[in-house]
């Protein structure tokens, strides 16, 4: 009998595990695909299509993107920053050539994954991405006024007339559409006080249609859906050349911008989780294969979003199985609710994506920005004004520029500093004090490029306890690299693994001060030597050893330095 218990053990620690993980991935499928539900029709809205597109996107997509992509939790869908650059495509060119450029995307993605180009995104500056995100938020909430006023104006290729359409006709404005709108918003930023179960964008817009079809307001409605999942389709003038040369600069832009969103949305995902870190070079691969599959069924091109990933990844989703989940449970609900949907005012949309706009903004990283370097925060500022004038590709175009040039001053105005011959360790590599214990050297200033090799710390070292930085010679730090000091504080503290800066250089000091970062990581954490670092967490080992006083004699030559 005892011998039948331990056989079976292991198989019952098994099927509880995968129980557990089974049980994570259903709750949070299905409660992204509740949040997704609403914006997959609103991001379809804003981009100047039929609301069915959207949802068809967010479950093609979706489950395609889930499947094959390089994060285990990615949610894929429509995107606010996707719908700003699809309005003006589609004002120009028609949703068929749209479908058309998505499949080119998603040819590009593909090969930049096949290419093992997915690491380059981790070196867009902070500030760039900071601007770009405030920038799609300002058009998303202008590319709103026209449904909230309940206006009926013709969709313009940029934001800007459009904006300036709904201004001059605003006496024509529908009230109730404004009301409607105003008890969405007021419904999105109240809920949450009362259940933070079920997304107040799902009770506002359950709210508005119940209203407006009550008291039979005279609003506009986003139409029929309908009642039938999506099925594949022929694509017309896809052996074209010429259309496919007409539509080269749209699919690059697509696909630039999908790589980026989904990308970032990854990273973001791994920052709330311990798991498997993702891939982002099958990320881009997976993205590829969503976005030429898509058009299709009727789709628009997709990228990962950012808030139904947190959802997923806050709800209890772990594997794939989450995405397929969220968008098998879409399926559904369109096989169900679809005849509902066509009494939906268009207002109510607008109100959703009015809030999902002003949540957008960056307002952390303003303030940050800010309290930094106003260099840095001059190209937060160009990217922001570049993105909404122009697009997005020219703002980041732009930002990765002047941030190139940027640092380019940063070095020229640098004093070299001398580094001794004779090196205890060479640069990059860790003392050897056991492997609870890690010491690296930094050179040179921490810049975005830095960023990534900080990151990869916990991967090839999971075993460490205490992890000491010499930042003797870091002379100075830009935003993106305090930002991933930050995050490598955060990882580090998740992992029960402690951050010890030694040899704080004064501008840099200042900087960790002004943004409240070396209050974060604790005075108690910071050294004038590696030594009295070392010694504080084992003055047995650190204390006795020559090793120890040849690194304090080495230090002290460096300061003479």
């Amino acid at each position: 009998m005892a011998t039948s218990n331990i056989l079976k053990e292991p198989l019952l620690l098994r099927l509880s595990r995968l129980f557990s993980g089974l049980r994570g991935d259903l709750t949070g499928g299905l409660t992204a695909a509740v949040v997704a539900l609403p914006l997959a029709l609103a991001f379809a809205v804003a981009s100047g299509v039929e609301p069915k597109a959207g949802l068809y996107t967010a479950i093609v997509a979706g489950i395609v993107a889930a499947i094959f992509g390089g994060s285990s939790v990615q949610i894929t869908g429509p995107t606010g920053a996707m719908a700003v650059v699809l309005v003006g495509i589609v004002a120009k060119y028609g949703i068929e050539k749209v479908w058309i450029a998505g499949v080119m995307a998603g040819i590009i993605q593909i090969a930049l994954g096949v290419a093992k180009l997915g690491q380059l995104v981790k070196f867009i500056p902070y500030p760039v991405t900071a601007g770009f995100t405030n920038g799609i938020a300002v058009i998303i909430f202008c590319g709103q006024l026209n449904n909230f006023f309940g206006l009926k104006l013709p969709r313009s290729e940029h934001f800007l007339p459009g904006l300036w359409q709904s201004i001059t006709h605003v006496e024509a404005l529908n009230w109730a559409a404004v009301a409607l709108a105003v008890v969405v918003i007021a419904t999105n930023v109240l809920w949450p006080r009362i259940n933070t179960t079920i997304p107040g964008s799902l009770v506002g817009l359950v709210l508005a249609t119940a209203i407006a079809s009550s008291f039979h307001l005279n609003v506009p409605t986003i139409g029929t859906i309908p009642q039938s999942l999506p099925m594949p389709q022929g694509i017309p003038h896809w052996n074209d050349f010429s259309v496919i040369r007409e539509l080269i600069n749209p699919a690059l832009a697509l696909a630039a911008l999908g790589s980026i969103e989904s990308l970032l949305s990854a990273v973001v995902a791994d920052g709330m989780t311990v798991s498997e870190k993702h891939n982002s070079d099958r990320e881009l691969i997976g993205q590829g294969l969503a976005n030429m599959i898509v058009p299709f069924f009727g789709g628009i091109p997709a990228t990962g979003a950012i808030a139904r990933t947190a959802v997923n990844v806050r709800s209890g989703g772990k594997t794939r199985l989450s995405g397929v989940i969220h968008g098998v449970a879409l399926a559904i609900i369109v096989l169900t609710l679809a005849p509902l949907a066509a009494q939906i005012p268009l207002a109510a949309l607008a109100g959703i994506l009015m809030v999902v706009s002003l949540r957008m903004v960056e307002w952390e990283a303003i303030g940050l920005l800010m309290r930094a370097t106003y260099s840095d925060f001059a190209v937060m500022i160009l990217t922001w004004l570049v993105t909404i004038l122009f697009d997005l590709v020219l703002a980041v175009e732009v930002g990765l520029i002047a941030a190139g040039a940027l640092f380019i001053k940063r070095m020229s105005d640098l004093s070299l500093v001398k580094i001794p011959e004779t090196e205890v360790f060479p640069p990059g590599t860790p003392l050897e004090l056991g492997k609870e214990i890690a010491v690296y050297r930094v050179d040179g200033p921490v810049f975005f490029g830095a960023a990534e090799r900080f990151a990869t710390f916990l991967r090839d070292e999971p075993e460490v306890k205490y992890l000491i930085l010499r930042l003797r010679f870091v002379p100075n730090m830009d935003t993106t690299g305090l930002v991933a000091l930050e995050d490598i504080y955060h990882d580090l503290e998740r992992h029960n693994c402690r951050l010890i800066l030694t040899g704080l250089q004064p501008e840099v000091q200042q900087l960790l001060e002004r943004t409240g970062l070396l209050n974060t990581i604790g005075l108690s954490n910071c050294f004038e030597t590696t030594t009295d670092a070392i010694c504080s967490i084992s003055p047995q080992i650190a204390c006795s050893q020559p090793v120890a006083a040849d690194l304090k004699t080495k230090e002290l030559m460096e300061l003479n330095d």
